[in-house]
């Protein structure tokens, strides 16, 4: 009977972690953990002809291999729920009221600037480093919150909540730097072509119709249209998303019931697979001294040290100055202690290293490494900070 009733227990305990934010946290770790010790084991041959071999038969010439099929096709779906979220924020949520986004923008801003000001003093003079300055400007939001998650009830809920709408803000960016920066060679009738899908979803939308079959077929189009535009084809995730009504004539919610759908699969296959396709480095085959390459280390410094410099001093400059209060119930310790949880980049920063250096992939190993390592360090730096961090006193 002890035997059964501990194992009841563990059922219950490992299910509570898998409902809870931690798991997609701790999730992506252990996704990381396995890609580098593969990638450094006998196997490693195998990780990267699985990802990087080609395939026998693809429906899509540009997607000759399993590592274009994520991150140019499943990533785009990924972009597709951000999209989702960012347009259900804008209107019914964090960032539709200007009092209450005007902080997280300030912070989320200064949170990508302060990063690439880092990166650019020890990378920019280097010849062909200066295209991964948007590398240490992303914050991995399912890492943060999983961190944030384990840490209970000692990190206040206006902080949490800021926490969640400065990543946000931070996708946002992201998404603009990547359609600005990282797209090449445009082939303007597959743009015309994008347009097209893209004014037909917003008919859909204009009319009202609810039916989430359409807005689908019409994102695959606008996928394909984009994928061979020489635009990233992940924006047409967000481009679609931002096409899908809150609510339709017939009453439905179309955006709400597909971030629903599809943001467990988010979680729990799209980033992980990511993550294991694109965390695995190959430390054999790095250069003697890569840890302290100059990329290496600009990517490394601007997570750790510029994100959380960007971030805690425009929240300290903006509550000083009355342009905006901090988050409410947070000492100043505990909001430097999530502004450092910040400096995590994982995926949106590995996503963003492959496409700085293209056709260097010892370069692209080099990102890999700084963003685990900076990523490595802030979260642990983080959780240290807020669990030793004593709550603010209320005022006698």
């Amino acid at each position: 009977m002890p035997r059964i009733n501990a194992v009841s227990r563990l059922r219950q305990s490992f299910g509570s972690l898998v409902a809870s934010q931690a798991f997609a946290g701790i999730l992506l770790i252990a996704i990381a953990v396995l890609a580098i010790t593969i990638a450094n084991s006998p196997l490693a041959g195998t990780y990267h002809r699985l990802f990087h071999g080609a395939l026998p038969w693809t429906p899509i010439g540009k997607l000759y291999n399993a590592h274009l099929w994520i991150n140019d096709a499943l990533m785009a779906v990924f972009f597709f729920v951000v999209g989702l979220e960012v347009k259900r924020e804008m209107i019914s949520g964090n960032l539709a009221d200007p009092q209450v986004r005007r902080l997280p923008v300030l912070a989320a801003v200064a949170g990508m600037a302060v990063p690439a000001l880092v990166y650019f003093a020890l990378a920019g003079g280097v010849p062909g480093l200066s295209r991964g300055w948007a590398i240490p400007a992303a914050t991995d939001i399912a890492f943060a919150i999983g961190v944030i998650a384990l840490l209970g009830k000692r990190v206040p809920p206006p902080l949490r909540l800021f926490l969640l709408t400065v990543a946000i803000v931070d996708d946002i960016g992201a998404v603009l730097v990547i359609a600005m920066f990282y797209t090449s060679g445009i082939d303007a009738a597959w743009v015309f072509a994008a347009m097209i899908a893209t004014g037909g979803l917003i008919v859909l939308n204009r009319l009202g119709s609810g039916k989430a079959w359409l807005y689908a077929l019409g994102s695959v189009a606008l996928w394909f249209c984009v994928l061979h535009s020489g635009i990233h084809a992940t924006i047409a995730g967000v481009v679609a998303a931002l096409t899908i009504p809150t609510r339709a004539k017939d009453g439905s919610e179309p955006l709400e019931r597909l971030e629903h759908g599809l943001v467990n699969w988010n979680i729990y296959l799209i980033v992980p697979l990511f993550g294991f396709a694109n965390a695995g480095v190959t430390l054999a085959d790095l250069p003697e001294g890569a840890a302290f390459a100059p990329l290496t280390l600009a990517i490394g410094a601007g997570l750790v040290l510029g994100k959380q410099a960007g971030i805690f001093s425009s929240i300290l400059i903006a509550d000083r100055l009355g342009f905006a209060p901090r988050p409410r119930g947070a000492s100043w310790r505990q909001i430097w202690g999530a502004s450092v949880l910040c400096g995590i980049g994982f995926t949106m920063s590995l996503f963003i290293g492959a496409l700085a250096f293209p056709r260097h992939p010892l370069l692209v190993e080099e990102a890999k490494l700084g963003v685990l390592g900076g990523s490595l360090v802030s979260a642990v730096l983080g959780y240290l900070i807020l669990r030793f961090a004593p709550p603010l006193r209320a005022k006698a």
